[in-house]
């Protein structure tokens, strides 16, 4: 997708998400992961903070730090959970996560550092028994049209859930269990911003037209391809 700042942003304002996913996803993790209610949790590329009333539900004696290094991302999180002492909202890079974590929870973005680094990276954040769970590009079959692989272009490294599984291997982990994000969990994402989308045509410059161009388009090939590709939900320990 083109990049234009303030285009991007035009269109992502106030959405509730920034990539798929339910509630059920983070309970699925959750309890595949023993978490203690008063589990301390790292919400690592927490964008809007979709995720963190999912996480609380987790972890309801416990507490989030979510953190982002997106600045409009920060600052809608911390304008949703201000007030509430069990939520931490924190600008961060993801490379460098400090603290300590029962769970770090990576929603759709590991992809920027690599499953194997991000891994390898977040090791020492993690308590003893901690875990990480994080949802990765995945090819579910070989039948790939060339749409879906146009889509996908700009992230040569996706593989299927062998090579994920390999990539977690190769960082010292060990697999607990894996998740296909469901199509009710694309659409908590897709929907507003087809919404956005159809509220937005026509009243903005040739960049905005551009960006939901390609916004529209990346719906249509999911919507069109939803066999062969999507996030693959993993839970992984240090092995």
């Amino acid at each position: 997708m083109s990049f234009d700042p303030e285009a991007f942003f035009t269109l992502h304002r106030d959405l509730s998400r920034e990539g798929p996913g339910e509630p059920a996803d983070v309970a699925w993790a959750a309890a595949l992961a023993k978490l203690s209610p008063k589990a301390v949790v790292g919400d690592v590329a927490c964008g809007p903070g979709g995720d963190i009333a999912a996480l609380l539900d987790a972890a309801p004696q416990g507490h989030v730090t979510a953190l982002d290094k997106t600045p409009h991302f920060v600052d809608t999180a911390r304008n949703a959970w201000r007030g509430d002492d069990r939520v931490t909202v924190l600008r961060a890079d993801m490379a460098r996560v400090a603290n300590q974590y029962d769970m770090i929870w990576c929603a759709g973005a590991v992809y920027f550092l690599g499953v194997t680094q991000a891994l390898q990276a977040w090791r020492k954040s993690l308590t003893k028994s901690g875990v990480i769970a994080f949802s990765e590009p995945c090819w579910f079959t070989d039948d790939r049209s060339a749409e879906a692989q146009a889509n996908w272009a700009e992230y040569p490294a996706m593989t299927d859930t062998a090579g994920i599984a390999a990539k977690v291997e190769a960082a010292g982990y060990e697999m607990l269990g894996t998740r296909a994000l469901s199509d009710a969990a694309w659409e908590a994402y897709y929907s507003p911003v087809d919404a956005r989308i159809a509220m937005l045509r026509g009243t903005g410059d040739a960049a905005l037209e551009t960006v939901l161009d390609e916004a529209e388009a990346e719906a249509a090939c999911w919507r069109a391809n939803r066999a062969s590709f999507g996030y693959l939900l993993c839970v992984v320990r240090p092995a």
